[in-house]
């Protein structure tokens, strides 16, 4: 008995101590620094060979770094041992299409069989799985026909996404059509996922769609009406770039633009030099040739080497 006691005395601190390792891994993981988490992780799972959810995490961070093949073995193993897992079917099925992207289409026409099954066995197991039928819908609609692509069967995950998230359904069945070359069925579609949801993901799928389909003064209308509702920095440059790229309403375009500069932040997304790359051309537009340079000038100084803006301002200086 006294022999126990000492042997539990002597393990638990390196238990504690890897327990501390773990949960300081999944921090890490958590904020998104993976080249820290990963060596914990590692270090964690040589002590416990046998954890899933660390297999799991490493999977993942394998995926980030976009090694499939690393990605590949670990979920295939995951799959494996716990068939009736849909999350572990999903993984690795996407990370079995990630791989195919990025090899000759040859060698990624024998993926196809895989990919299929596990996604399809995802589906299954999980019937409220919402990213395993975007998968599939994807899946089917870009794959040719030829080697197993199929519109009715995209259709057919869409709808059950339909059952699932309403608005999802909506946009998948816009994705379709718009993949199909049915672009009125396409704006339906979207504009149903507006009426039901009206997230500012809906309103970006409806601008774009329109822009796309050289729709422009209906996608500065549709991505003016997200900026009011949601009140989103990043539209005003969606809203000053179509006003700059299709010379439409240069008073809104300057003014929103105006307003993303004043406002900018990192989480904006686009660089505040390409703000006044877009300044440049609404004034070019107006034959401002003056107010143009400055604004070129601007964002040259920000960045030299802006390829845009150094032949935007050769055409500047032709005016």
């Amino acid at each position: 008995m006294l022999n126990r006691f000492v042997l539990i005395f002597i393990i638990s601190p390196f238990i504690l101590v890897a327990q501390n390792s773990y949960e300081q891994a999944k921090t890490h993981f958590n904020q998104e620094r993976f080249n820290k988490a990963k060596p914990l992780f590692e270090q964690f799972l040589e002590q416990n060979p046998n954890h899933k959810k660390t297999r799991e995490y490493l999977g993942d961070i394998a995926g980030y770094a976009k090694d499939w093949d690393t990605a590949i073995e670990y979920y295939e193993s995951l799959a494996e041992e716990e068939d009736t897992n849909a999350n572990y079917h999903f993984k690795y099925g996407g990370a079995l299409g990630m791989k195919a992207l990025s090899i000759s289409r040859i060698r990624a026409a024998t993926y196809i069989g895989d990919i299929r099954r596990e996604f399809e066995k995802a589906a299954k197991l999980d019937p409220n799985h919402i990213e395993v039928r975007w998968a599939l819908v994807e899946f089917y609609i870009q794959l040719p026909g030829i080697i197993g692509g199929s519109e009715r069967k995209a259709i057919k995950y869409a709808n059950e996404l339909g059952k699932i998230s309403t608005v999802d359904g909506y946009l998948a069945n816009g994705y379709i059509a718009e993949y199909s070359d049915r672009p009125n069925d396409a704006e339906k579609f979207y504009k149903k996922a507006i009426e039901v949801g009206g997230s500012p993901h809906t309103y970006d799928k409806l601008a774009e769609h329109y822009e796309k389909n050289n729709k422009p003064k209906e996608a500065m209308e549709t991505a003016s009406q997200s900026l009011k509702i949601h009140k989103r920095n990043q539209l005003n440059y969606q809203i000053g770039k179509i006003a700059a790229q299709y010379n439409l309403d240069a008073e809104l375009g300057i003014n929103c633009l105006q307003a993303y500069i004043a406002n900018h932040s990192a989480k904006d997304g686009v660089p505040k030099d390409w703000a006044y790359y877009r300044m440049a051309q609404i004034y070019k537009n107006q034959g401002k040739k003056q107010t143009a340079l400055v604004w070129i000038n601007k964002a040259l100084k920000e960045r030299p080497s802006f390829k845009e803006a150094k032949k935007e301002k050769e055409i500047i200086q032709a005016l």
